[in-house]
């Protein structure tokens, strides 16, 4: 299995928490750049965050400091925590698997933020 499976979404008031989860097997969470984007309805796919197999992260500018991007070897799964929700955070969110010129989407888990 090389596709990335999501879960962990679902309803949330504005201000509240949730954890997203990414399963993937071994070999592919060893060697990839695991990334979670999303898409709100009537926009652009967009970069959430990312994180190396090497621990290094990348985050967008809008979910600094309330979201984290985590990875957990020994379950092959990449976390995003997701704090402060705000209703602009609603959209479906997708995990992504990349490596060299290798990308792999998951199918999506819908996180939607109510005022």
């Amino acid at each position: 299995q090389v596709q990335p499976v999501e879960s962990g979404g679902g309803l949330v008031q504005a201000g509240g928490s949730l954890r997203l989860s990414c399963a993937t097997s071994t070999i592919i969470f060893s060697i990839s750049r695991m990334g979670w984007y999303r898409q709100a309805p009537g926009q652009q796919r967009e970069l959430v965050a990312t994180i190396t197999n090497t621990g290094s992260t990348n985050y967008a500018d809008s979910v600094k400091g309330r979201f984290t991007i985590s990875r957990d070897s020994a379950k092959n799964t990449v976390y995003l925590q997701m704090d402060s929700l705000k209703p602009e955070d609603t959209a479906v969110y997708y995990c992504n698997s990349a490596w060299g010129a290798n990308n792999y989407w998951g199918q999506g888990t819908q996180v939607t933020v109510s005022s």
